[in-house]
C-alpha cells in the first residue's frame, strides 16, 4: 500500500512539472519567436510586387500606376 501512495504522489509531481514546462514554453514562444507586426503596404507597393512576380504585365502596371496618382 505504501508503494501505491508514492506512485500517486509521483504522478502529481509529474503533473506540476508538466504544467510548469508547458507554461514556460508558451511564454518563450510568444516572447522570442513572435514576428514583429508588418507595416501595411501602400497600394503602389502592392502593385510593384504584383509586377515583380509577373502577375501583371508592364502595360497593366503603368495603367494602374496612373490610376493611383
Amino acid at each position: 500500500m505504501h508503494e501505491f501512495q508514492f506512485f500517486g504522489g509521483g504522478w502529481m509531481m509529474f503533473l506540476w512539472l508538466f504544467l510548469l514546462i508547458a507554461i514556460t514554453a508558451i511564454i518563450v514562444k510568444f516572447l522570442f519567436f513572435s514576428k514583429p507586426p508588418q507595416p501595411k503596404s501602400s497600394p503602389l507597393e502592392i502593385l510593384k510586387r504584383k509586377y515583380a512576380k509577373g502577375e501583371i504585365d508592364k502595360e497593366e502596371f503603368e495603367d494602374r500606376k496612373k490610376d493611383l496618382k
